[in-house]
């Protein structure tokens, strides 16, 4: 017979080897796939709607979990409480709702009425907000930016090491091969990167993984018949929308809306639907975001599956 000792080895050695069996294994990959991504939205809301089909998406995408939205750009109160307006009627309060950076207003919110018609009180600091939450949860947190970076950026400026430990950026901005138009438009500053070209330099070499959903391929319109399917839907969510929607047309001419921003969100759960080509780009000092020869700064991409993305937006907001 083995000695005592010997035959203590060998039971322990098999448990051990069915506990790293690969059903186990397996388990523990679906149990983790299925885990929710922790997401920050960085939104200038109230001037173009896409920001609030973005941010729609985000909360009908049980892929993610919004931890908190931080407003940019201009006046960043006003927008939080447009936000908070928005999160109270679909059922939302718990989400946060911080005002970042605020710059000079340029021109009247489109939304301005809605975000006068909430009754939230003063915002807490969107900035601290994101440095809070990447300490508590280090490299979990992927922040989707819809805005110009100005939050970003003095993040990076007041805790670069902190920052560091964020997941990733997803972030709608940039123009490397299409400009503002149809295909074959000459690239040229595209407005978010435009209004601040050191965030994005900031962003690019901060260590955190970029990826980029410039002009090349979030330029798509949602036309009148889906216009009228979400529109008719008739749920909490879809009225928000509505009534946004209805407040930013009847400021201008708009009447088919470009959702840019909302690409940014799928690339957070279906990256299928635009893929990303390493690139190294270059920010000059009027916005343009070049692309040039060298190591990676960024995966971006150039070109989206139109027709998926509409059909998984108008799917995820009528369900």
């Amino acid at each position: 017979m083995f000695p005592m000792r010997i035959r203590i080895f060998l039971l322990v050695s098999t448990l051990l080897l069915i506990a790293a069996s690969p059903q186990t294994f397996s388990g523990q990959a679906a149990a983790t796939a299925t885990e929710p991504q922790l997401v920050i939205l960085d939104t200038d809301i109230g001037d173009d709607i896409d920001d609030a089909f973005a941010l729609a998406l985000v909360l009908k995408s049980p892929e993610l979990k919004l931890v908190g939205v931080t407003t940019e750009f201009g006046n960043t109160e006003m927008r939080a409480k447009l936000v908070d307006r928005y999160l109270k009627a679909v059922g939302r309060p718990d989400i946060p709702v911080l005002a970042g950076v605020a710059t000079p207003e340029q021109g009247k919110l489109s939304q301005r009425a809605y975000a006068e018609g909430s009754n939230s009180g003063k915002h807490g600091d969107g900035v601290a907000f994101i440095l809070q939450q990447i300490r508590a949860h280090p490299g979990q947190i992927t922040l989707i930016g819809i805005g110009p970076l100005f939050n970003v950026q003095a993040a990076i400026a007041k805790d670069p090491a902190t920052f560091k430990r964020l997941k990733r950026a997803i972030l709608m901005g940039g123009s490397v091969y299409r400009g503002y138009g149809p295909a074959g438009a000459a690239p040229g500053p595209e407005w978010n990167i435009l209004c601040d070209p050191d965030g994005l330099k900031a962003l690019l070499g901060s260590g955190v993984p970029v990826y980029m959903m410039p002009l090349d391929s979030t330029q798509i319109h949602l036309d009148q018949k889906a216009q009228a399917t979400i529109f008719s839907h008739g749920s909490a969510l879809t009225d928000q929308v509505t009534l946004l929607f209805h407040e930013w047309s009847g400021a201008g001419e708009w009447k088919t809306p470009t959702l840019f921003d909302p690409v940014a969100v799928t690339y957070a759960i279906r990256p299928d639907l635009c893929p990303a080509t390493p690139m190294r780009i270059e920010v000059d000092d009027k916005g343009a975001t070049i692309p040039v020869q060298g190591a990676a700064n960024a995966q971006v991409c150039l070109k989206s599956d139109e027709q998926g993305f509409l059909a998984l937006l108008l799917d995820r907001l009528t369900r």
